[in-house]
């Protein structure tokens, strides 16, 4: 963490001649499980990683906002905040998209920043690098204005920028654990009423992410037909959203849709109660139960949901395989990325150099193997 901060600060000294005024960490999340749940108003159970998003932020006293990304080629990028319009410039739509909000949700302008980014959360991979980004301009934002930081306010308000400016119909997981995150804790979040209970994570086990290197974007992919599918199998159940749906209710469903809404209603009924279930399993400190309940997430995901891909499926069975593996499955929105898994700690090293060996002469892929912390959400950073 030092070296990304030290970094940061020297690439915003380096751009625009002078020291921060102050710096941002937006964390990305892996969930470890209740997969396309949150935007059916079900339940989810994701850790804020200690990879994330580092914003150096100095003041410019202008309408406009200047960025320079140690991650991209070192250009600075700029937002008039007087005239923001779509232009499909990569992460700077996240920046637009939150202004946008925050000065409707403020009702006055804004003065806008310069700031230096760097991150370490791998792009593309699931781990939610979007509502980082949103969160820690946000956050940069509202010390710049001086606008009280209200972390459950500011994840609603970066999900907006998503849904109606970026134009993905993204549920509120990933900015709520961004915002929220508490360390060493997964955070059971209702996502009907916004609550996140911190839950302790089972002794002498680890969480390690797998990245397939197989990447997707969610603009473009089967995301916003899945819900659109969830949809009508909630108007047909005459139920609000598929949290209110139980299983009895899929018979009608089997019955009386299409197949593929009734297989949509299958998993996202049947998952909200395997993340319950796994909190249960995580307060008793049983990593057994909780790694079966990985395994049937991803079936459930992979053969009703159908958003895995033969990466995440492959990646998956060979860290089941592992005799230090408690259960392994796909994380994220599915058609690429990562999965997770729960790993007896002292038999990480072995999993993770194992794992990578067999997945590359399965796939010819080189995967990006890590365990993860659980951390605290966006915060300024001393």
């Amino acid at each position: 963490m030092k070296d990304l901060q030290e970094q940061v600060i020297a690439l915003h000294y380096k751009t625009f001649k002078q020291n921060p005024k102050f710096i941002v960490r937006a964390p990305g999340r892996v969930n470890l499980i209740g997969e396309h749940t949150d935007y059916n108003d079900g339940f989810v159970l994701p850790i804020a990683l200690d990879k994330a998003i580092w914003l150096a932020v100095s003041e410019n006293n202008q309408r406009e906002v200047n960025l320079v990304a140690g991650n991209y080629a070192a250009e600075i990028k700029s937002a008039d905040l007087e005239n923001l319009q779509k232009n499909d410039s990569g992460w700077l739509e996240y920046l637009k998209g939150v202004a946008v909000e925050l000065e409707q949700h403020c009702q006055s302008k804004l003065t806008g920043f310069n700031a230096a980014i760097i991150s370490d959360i791998p792009i593309g991979a699931g781990l939610s690098s979007s509502a980082a980004l949103e969160l820690a301009f946000a956050r940069a934002f509202a010390e710049i204005n001086q606008i009280t930081w209200q972390a459950k306010e500011m994840a609603c308000l970066a999900q907006r920028a998503e849904n109606n400016w970026v134009g993905v119909k993204c549920g509120i997981m990933d900015q709520l654990i961004s915002a929220m995150g508490q360390a060493n804790h997964a955070m059971l979040i209702d996502c009907r009423h916004l609550t996140g209970t911190a839950t302790p994570l089972p002794s002498n086990t680890s969480i390690v992410v797998m990245d397939t290197a197989t990447r997707r974007e969610l603009v473009t992919s089967a995301y916003n037909e899945r819900r659109e599918q969830c949809e009508h199998a909630a108007k047909f159940l005459q139920v609000k959203a598929l949290r209110d749906a139980k299983l009895e209710d899929l018979q009608q469903l089997k019955n009386n849709v299409e197949e593929k809404v009734y297989r949509r209603a299958k998993h996202v009924i049947t998952e909200c109660l395997r993340t319950l279930d796994a909190r249960k399993a995580m307060l008793q400190n049983d990593s057994v139960a909780l790694g079966k309940l990985f395994k049937q997430s991803h079936q459930s995901l992979a053969d009703d949901f159908n958003v895995t891909n033969s990466a995440l499926d492959q990646i998956v069975a060979i860290a089941n395989r592992h005799v230090a593996c408690y259960g392994a499955r796909m994380t994220g929105a599915g058609f690429g990325g990562c999965a997770v898994a729960l790993v007896k700690t002292e038999g990480i090293e072995d999993f993770c150099q194992r794992v990578t060996d067999q997945y590359f002469i399965a796939t010819q892929l080189q995967a990006n193997i890590f365990a993860v912390n659980a951390t605290d959400g966006t915060a300024i950073i001393d």
